[in-house]
């Protein structure tokens, strides 16, 4: 990304249960959903903030693995 500081991160969401949603959201002056995925339960997703992408939503009990640890979302 020319003009700016563009680091690509990466992180690891494994549902507890089936129905977990997962949501990419978009970068720019309007915040916009971008893309959905819906996780059943043990699936994992690796997913990455691009250029393009720059927050993720994660709805309902899972785990996610990050460089800077894990979080679950029930605690």
């Amino acid at each position: 990304m020319s003009g700016g500081i563009f680091v690509e991160e990466y992180v690891v969401i494994k549902a507890k249960q089936s129905g977990v949603q997962v949501i990419g959201l978009t970068r720019g002056h309007d915040t916009k959903f971008n893309h959905l995925e819906k996780l059943d339960k043990n699936e994992v997703m690796l997913a990455q903030f691009t250029e393009y992408t720059s927050a993720i939503k994660v709805r309902g009990p899972a785990v996610i693995y990050t460089k800077l640890g894990t979080i679950d979302t029930e605690e």
